[in-house]
């Protein structure tokens, strides 16, 4: 399998705009960019793809240049849901140095801000070097602007394509960038950009534009948002344990699709995860590949083994075994209950763990209740602050699979 085809057949591909894309792929040693604008301090597990692709390019000889976007930052990429809010000078400046940093700690990409070739130049020079070669008909069938023109758009989100199609025009100047790689909502950005460069120097100039499709859940939602809110590749503001759980937790219908975009696992790994994933989805093998490829990639063999240790140890109940970080990345993401301390019976019944005072007696006395990983059996035990797991946090197990976070608060 040639590598372009290997792409494909991982679902990396969207549409390219042209057929010579795939022997330059396959053949060539292009100079390529992918950018992102500094709108957050950190990237998403959403981006994660678009640098995968970047580094598989890498290793197959391309170059890869990444693109963080001081500028457009300023500007803000057309969204169907209305205007963005106008991001300060001051948070622009953090967020770029905060992606700066970690794209460097994690991919060492050569990078480059367009601010450098934008924050000099003067309105006229804008209008006439650039604006001149855009024609309005033009700019409004693109997809990003024709989703925006009922509800209205500004003419600052309106030069949005302008200011990327300047992106790709400097680096092909500059840098012999002769490829742009974005996802399928960008392809109306890419293509401007090559149009600009082609009018500046010539319809025959050889230019490229590659879109990836967009990683989405079973759902239709945005593979970058879980139901607490954006899975960061920051391991403070997601941990290694988080993104374990949200990996883990993928849908059946999606796992393998997950596997092949965001894990450097050979075509015939992939293939050997699926064939035993139809076979016995229960054992969740592809699930725990995938968790432990992306964690152990992202942040580390110590990190990976910390999210399974967490895992395991609310599994199966052994949760004294948890060091206070530890503990404190086990209840983070669960639900509070939040009570005033009190009998236990009482707890048991207030957090709805169980319906009645005479099921909350029978499952203790049985020994169906642990409180933080000890089993407990008197229904009349007093539980207050002293008991947490961690922090004000205590943790109640039904059973063997239900664990319960109650968050004691003062009457």
């Amino acid at each position: 399998m040639k590598f372009y085809d290997e792409l494909n057949w991982r679902g990396l591909i969207n549409a390219v705009t042209s057929p010579e894309v795939e022997d330059e792929i396959n053949n060539g040693e292009l100079t390529f960019y992918i950018g992102t604008d500094p709108t957050a301090d950190s990237l998403h597990i959403g981006h994660y793809s678009s640098l995968l692709m970047a580094k598989r390019l890498q290793q197959h000889g391309h170059h890869p240049i990444m693109l963080v976007g001081g500028a457009t930052g300023f500007i803000g990429d057309p969204k169907a849901t209305g205007e963005r809010s106008m991001l300060t000078p001051e948070t622009l400046l953090h967020n770029f140095n905060a992606l700066h940093d970690q794209i460097e700690k994690l991919w060492g990409f050569p990078m480059v801000n367009n601010l450098d070739w934008t924050k000099d130049l003067s309105v006229i020079d804008y209008l006439r070097d650039f604006g001149k070669h855009f024609n309005i008909n033009y700019m409004l069938n693109k997809e990003t602007v024709k989703r925006r023109l009922e509800s209205g758009i500004s003419y600052t989100e309106f030069s949005y394509m302008i200011l990327q199609s300047m992106d790709f025009l400097n680096l092909y100047e500059t840098r012999n960038c002769t490829m742009q790689i974005g996802g399928q909502d960008q392809w109306g950005n890419i293509t401007s950009g090559l149009e600009l460069i082609r009018k500046k120097h010539g319809a025959q100039t050889k230019v490229y534009g590659l879109t990836m499709p967009l990683i989405t859940k079973a759902d239709g939602t945005k593979f970058g948002k879980s139901e607490s809110g954006t899975v960061w590749l920051d391991p403070n503001k997601t941990s290694p344990f988080q993104l374990y759980q949200f990996l883990l937790n993928t849908e059946d219908s999606k796992v393998i699709e997950y596997i092949k975009k965001l894990t450097f696992l050979s075509v015939e790994e992939i293939m050997e995860l699926e064939k035993e994933l139809e076979e016995n989805a229960g054992a969740r093998k592809a699930h725990k590949r995938l968790a432990e490829e992306v964690v152990r990639d992202l942040h580390g063999q110590e990190a990976l083994d910390t999210a399974i240790k967490i895992t395991e140890a609310l599994f199966t109940g052994s949760l004294q075994e948890l060091d206070a970080d530890q503990r404190k990345q086990a209840v983070a993401d669960m639900e509070k209950i939040q009570l005033a301390p009190g009998k236990l019976e009482d707890i048991l019944v207030n957090g709805k763990i169980a319906s009645s005072k005479r099921e909350a007696r029978e499952w203790t006395k049985g020994n169906a209740i642990s409180l933080n990983g000890v089993k407990v059996n008197d229904p009349n035990m007093i539980i207050d602050l002293s008991q947490a797991y961690v922090d004000n946090v205590l943790l109640i197990r039904r059973g063997k699979k239900k664990n319960y976070a109650i968050e004691l608060i003062s009457e």
